[in-house]
């Protein structure tokens, strides 16, 4: 399932948006995950629970949590090389995650079929070896670029025009957004 030109393991992915709320390093207050491909077609992230991530005092917001397991499923998707979207995100939370700790999240594409990838997650708390906070699952359906220039907000889209250093998926894929 890995594509030829998947970048390699130990690959720090940059941000694919500038102003993602996932991976953006130019969002003030988003997730700020940073991707590491890793061997087959899994990746690692970290997450660093900020006070702006919290739902409950002193506990990270459970919708926060599964965009960080969104932004890192998606993140394999680089790995096949194919823009896809999120079409299902299933998300198990089993443990507390405090402000100020660190969620080490492991993904991996489980199967592709037609334009569906699956893919399947687990953070943990305390480093790779440690207990397991929360699990994902989720199921990407594989697009063409045009559907983000279709559906994106037109004065966001013109903007990555006119300023191509806030996307880099016309570097990965070859086409303008």
């Amino acid at each position: 399932m890995r594509h030829a030109d998947a970048p390699s393991p130990g690959t720090v992915l940059e941000p694919h948006y500038a102003r993602c709320f996932g991976c953006g390093d130019r969002h003030p207050t988003g997730l700020h995950l940073r991707v590491t491909v890793g061997e087959d077609v899994s990746v690692t992230g970290e997450f660093v629970v900020s006070p702006d991530h919290q739902g409950a005092p002193g506990l990270a917001h459970g919708g926060l949590l599964a965009a960080a397991f969104d932004e890192a499923l998606g993140s394999l998707m680089w790995l096949l090389r194919t823009p896809a979207v999120t079409a299902r995100l299933e998300t198990d939370f089993l443990r507390p995650v405090p402000v100020g700790s660190t969620l080490h999240i492991e993904a991996r594409a489980s199967a592709a079929h037609k334009r569906r990838v699956y893919a399947e997650a687990v953070g943990r708390l305390g480093g790779a070896g440690g207990e397991v906070a929360v699990r994902a699952r989720a199921l990407f359906v594989q697009v063409d670029l045009g559907h983000f220039t279709a559906h994106g907000r037109p004065e966001d889209v013109e903007e990555v025009r006119r300023d191509p250093t806030l996307h880099r998926t016309s570097e990965v894929f070859e086409v303008n957004p």
